[in-house]
């Protein structure tokens, strides 16, 4: 089942410049593997050499943070939209 998932600016580049990509799958694991399968470039963007969530990189399901959820074992259904978005942090202190 396709789900859309949409991309913030920073990473549209690895995405062929889409604001919005599909991927397929029934957990979100699934679905970054299809997307990374799509578009190489996000593989070090959204997950780690040992496939866990980049810890720098917030992704939503429905707006729900999936740290709060079941991370990559968050369930999908039809209709369901992945938000992921770089996390930004620093500053001058």
């Amino acid at each position: 089942m396709p789900i859309d998932v949409r991309m913030p600016t920073v990473l549209r580049q690895h995405a062929g410049g889409q604001a919005t990509v599909q991927a397929n799958g029934d957990t979100l694991g699934d679905a970054v593997e299809d997307l990374v399968r799509q578009f190489p470039g996000l593989a070090g963007q959204v997950v780690t050499d040992d496939g866990t969530l980049h810890r720098f990189v917030n992704v939503y399901v429905n707006d729900d943070d999936v740290r709060y959820l079941d991370k990559l074992d968050t369930k999908l259904s039809e209709g369901d939209v992945i938000s992921i978005l770089p996390a930004v942090a620093g500053g001058d202190g």
